[in-house]
């Protein structure tokens, strides 16, 4: 009657007949009154024991079935398509095909692990380098001069440090050629780029960079932070140069300032190349800013007449030249007259410009002109009065000087002038009063234009023909009030 063979599952295997062997599987399986079954017997024991230890793999596998590698040294087992390697990486040259998440596979091309993902790839454990060099992040000790060793992260490619992390600073000691790192010579604390060494100053001499953004740094091209100054907030200690080809200043480059190196020399230029003038701020001691001047395409304008002054008393200009001056001068040495320059002079000197003295008197050996006209309006002569009148009393002969005010039955000979055109006796005492033209005259009532004026009394005068006739009024006057108008006098 045959065997009936069951897997674990209790899943039926095979059927072994009577005196017959199965070799559906690794094992043999050897059917009732089978001759010579136990060799076959003892030889399967043997297979177990040593898991069928061979360079190949078993035929007939079952699923679980162990085989021991021997050409890699590797227990394997079944999952029921492929052998497994048990308790480390599947070793192949090529990526391999039915593992599961968390399994190894070690690369024999690149000398590398890898660990499936739950995505079915594979993630690099390492080593980061692929072939021979090393291309990874080194710990390692490094000897300082003082032979104190210091560990550092090296961060290497292809063999090459391309840089060096540290927790401090130091001097690499150069006297053992194994402890040297190519490239360094002083490891700062942080990162320090390769061939960036204390003799640059920070400043790395290869092309080794930082690329990205960095937050904050410490110098700019091997010079110090308190060397540059802020687009904001610009603030210079030392001088500050510019090439000859100059710098602009302005959103539309407004105003360029520079130096022109050619013709016969170094010239400075301050120039405005958009607008039409450059305005020249000052602020005064009060704390207040003018703008006293500009430069336009004309010359040099004040921003304001008569406000601003070129020089002041304590600092002048030594010469001004000009083809011409136009303006008020306070002082002057010579005036020209004709095409020579004559000096002032209070005398009577030949080719001198006549000058008044103290006394107010200019000195002339002959006087030779013709007055045209007048500043003023009347002719005056000066008399002594008895007391001092205001303008505009009409004045008689009489009092204790030799003239008084004039009352209604008095002849009135003038009135007292304020701005005489022509002053008679101008040496004498006394007021000036005026004999003809047109002067203020104290007038007490209402008067029309063209009326006639008479003698009042106390020095003033009326429209009422009470005196004398004075003059003829040249204005109207409503009030009733002592009021001063003007008349032509008629006396």
């Amino acid at each position: 009657m045959a065997y009936i063979i069951n897997l674990t599952n209790g899943t039926q295997l095979a059927s072994v007949e009577d005196g017959t062997i199965d070799q559906s599987t690794t094992l043999k399986l050897v059917g009732k009154n089978y001759a010579g079954y136990g060799e076959i017997q003892n030889e399967n024991f043997v297979h177990l024991l040593e898991n069928f230890s061979s360079a190949n793999q078993p035929a007939s596998p079952l699923s679980g079935q162990i085989w021991f590698d021997s050409s890699v040294k590797k227990l394997k087992f079944y999952d029921g398509t492929k052998f497994r390697t048990t308790g480390g990486a599947e070793v192949s040259t090529t990526q391999p095909v039915g593992l599961t998440t968390g399994d190894f596979w070690w690369d024999t091309t690149n000398n590398q692990l890898y660990a499936q993902n739950a995505s079915g790839g594979f993630v690099l454990i390492g080593p980061q380098s692929i072939g021979t060099t090393v291309t990874a992040m080194v710990t390692g000790q490094v000897r300082d001069n003082a032979q104190t060793n210091r560990t550092v992260i090296k961060g290497t490619v292809d063999d090459n440090v391309v840089f060096i992390i540290s927790n401090s600073e130091f001097t690499i000691d150069a006297t053992d050629p194994a402890n040297v790192i190519s490239g360094f010579d002083v490891v700062r604390q942080g990162l320090t780029l390769r061939n960036t060494t204390s003799a640059t100053n920070g400043v790395t001499a290869t092309a080794h960079r930082f690329y990205g953004t960095a937050t904050n740094a410490d110098r700019l091209n091997g010079q110090p932070a308190s060397s540059y100054a802020l687009s904001g907030n610009a603030n210079f200690t030392s001088v500050v140069r510019f090439g000859d080809t100059g710098f602009t200043v302005g959103a539309a480059n407004d105003l360029f300032i520079g130096v022109d190196s050619t013709g016969s020399g170094d010239e400075g230029i301050i120039e405005n190349t958009v607008g039409q003038k450059i305005r020249f701020k000052v602020k005064s001691s009060a704390g207040v800013t003018t703008e006293p001047f500009n430069v336009q395409a004309g010359g040099l304008i004040p921003t304001t007449t008569a406000t601003y002054d070129i020089g002041d008393v304590n600092y002048k200009w030594r010469n001004i030249y000009a083809n011409s001056f136009i303006g008020l001068a306070t002082n002057a040495t010579n005036l020209q007259v004709g095409s020579n320059y004559r000096t002032g002079d209070v005398n009577a000197t030949n080719n001198t410009v006549a000058v008044r003295d103290s006394s107010g008197n200019i000195a002339a050996n002959t006087f030779n002109g013709i007055a045209t006209s007048a500043k003023y309006a009347d002719l005056a002569e000066k008399y002594t009065t008895d007391q001092h009148y205001p303008v505009g009393t009409l004045i008689t002969i009489g009092g204790e000087a030799e003239a008084t005010a004039c009352e209604g039955d008095e002849m009135c000979i003038g009135v007292i002038s304020t701005k005489p055109a022509y002053l008679m006796n101008s040496d004498s005492e006394g007021q000036a009063v005026a004999l003809v033209g047109r002067v203020p005259v104290r007038i007490t009532g209402p008067v029309n234009k063209g009326d006639k004026v008479y003698v009042a009394s106390n020095g003033t005068a009326s429209a009422e023909a009470d005196g004398d006739i004075i003059g003829i009024a040249l204005e109207d006057n409503d009030r009733h009030e002592e009021t001063l108008v003007e008349c032509i006098l008629k006396l």
